[in-house]
């Protein structure tokens, strides 16, 4: 945010001002910080203050007091100053969301990525979204593509209910959404896709046998990691003896480097291609 040491001058001392966070995301109408240093606690409010005076998009300021953890991967939030919410309506890519920010995980950072992802989709296209949250991979693909299906498959029920309330907000009919765990739902869905987004990359490794059971021909996977800068080309042969191990061979298109996780260790896409249906033999 432009301008917060400014509007701050006077109010805090420099060595407070140099203390101000620089870690924050605006999701609709709430302001979270991700990191509030300890020593600006008892000043919390009055930055707070501050910044609802002078940004009038903005009506409540919080923070996150744990990082995404849980079966979920959500944070714990304490509100400082605003209107007393943790639901707002956020917009992006042309599209509406509705959520909880503790109850459902989403990232705004990830805004560029999502449109990168929906800019690659061709027409007719049946795309697969795991681990789909609120839904903003599944219908920013739908409202701006000419993709012919789009399925979603999420395990926090929370989130899933927003999901179907954004499919509605949005005006999609090309959306399917399902509600439970990806190895248990998909076996289930009779159908088979040309791309799959696989963005959970904490456990992604898991979960690429699932995927690679659910391809066309040709088919392209998202694939999502965290990975240090310096390892990236381990993370591309680790990548290909998996899928070699599955008994797919895969050709590497494009490494994406898509916000940072912690220091020196990043969040990457790796779109890659399945090559030919046929068995790799050993």
């Amino acid at each position: 945010m432009k301008g917060l040491k400014k509007i701050l001058k006077g109010k805090l001392t420099k060595k407070e001002l140099m203390l101000l966070p620089s870690s924050f995301d605006v999701i609709g109408s709430i302001l979270v910080f991700s990191d509030f240093p300890k020593e600006l606690e008892k000043k919390e409010k009055l930055i707070a203050e501050e910044i609802l005076k002078n940004f009038k998009n903005i009506k409540t300021i919080a923070k996150k007091t744990k990082k995404f953890s849980g079966k979920y991967r959500l944070p714990k939030i304490k509100i400082i100053a605003g209107k007393r919410t943790k639901e707002t309506l956020h917009k992006e890519n042309n599209c509406l969301f509705k959520l909880n920010i503790e109850k459902a995980y989403f990232s705004p950072r990830l805004s560029n990525e999502r449109k990168r992802i929906f800019n690659l989709v061709k027409k007719n296209e049946d795309v697969l979204v795991m681990f789909s949250g609120i839904a903003p991979y599944a219908i920013e693909i739908a409202k701006n593509t000419k993709a012919r299906e789009v399925y979603a498959v999420e395990i926090n029920p929370k989130a899933h209910e927003y999901a179907l309330e954004n499919v509605k907000l949005n005006k999609l009919n090309n959306v399917k959404l399902f509600l439970g765990d990806v190895r248990v739902v998909l076996p289930k869905i009779k159908k088979k896709f040309d791309r799959i987004i696989m963005p959970l990359p904490k456990d992604s490794y898991d979960f690429l046998d699932i995927a690679l059971k659910k391809i066309k021909n040709k088919a392209i996977v998202h694939f999502y990691t965290f990975a240090n800068i310096n390892e990236i080309k381990d993370v591309k042969e680790k990548l290909k003896k998996r899928c070699k191990e599955l008994r797919k061979k895969i050709k590497i298109m494009k490494i994406v480097k898509c916000g940072q996780y912690s220091p020196y260790v990043y969040r990457f896409c790796i779109d890659f291609k399945v090559e030919k249906w046929q068995l790799i033999k050993y």
